[in-house]
């Protein structure tokens, strides 16, 4: 499962209501190699969904994961901040082992 916060799920619909997406829309969520401690979050708005894509809802907000990525993000909730130590979305991984300063990479 993924999990969306209550600020989350605001910014997110905040964001499709400018763009003007439709309910057809979805935020995605991927794990790429890279960034400091190796493992690296992707977050994009989508609409197509492929054969290996796992879907949840969480608050009204659907989120959708392909299969290779879910199993470093199984249990994450996106968050969103908007503090002056900087504003953005964040994931908070129980899977993780250590996250980079920013807190945009990860290993497990």
């Amino acid at each position: 499962m993924l999990f969306v916060s209550e600020k989350a799920k605001a910014k997110i619909d905040e964001i499709m209501a400018e763009k003007h997406m439709d309910g057809g829309h979805f935020v995605r969520v991927s794990v790429q190699g890279g960034g400091c401690s190796g493992l690296s979050y992707k977050m994009d708005f989508d609409n197509k969904i492929n054969p290996d894509d796992q879907e949840f809802e969480d608050k009204g907000v659907k989120l959708v994961t392909d299969l290779r990525s879910f199993l470093y993000v199984c249990n994450t909730t996106l968050e969103y901040t908007d503090g002056l130590n900087g504003k953005g979305f964040h994931f908070q991984n129980p899977n993780a082992t250590r996250t980079c300063a920013c807190g945009e990479s990860f290993a497990v």
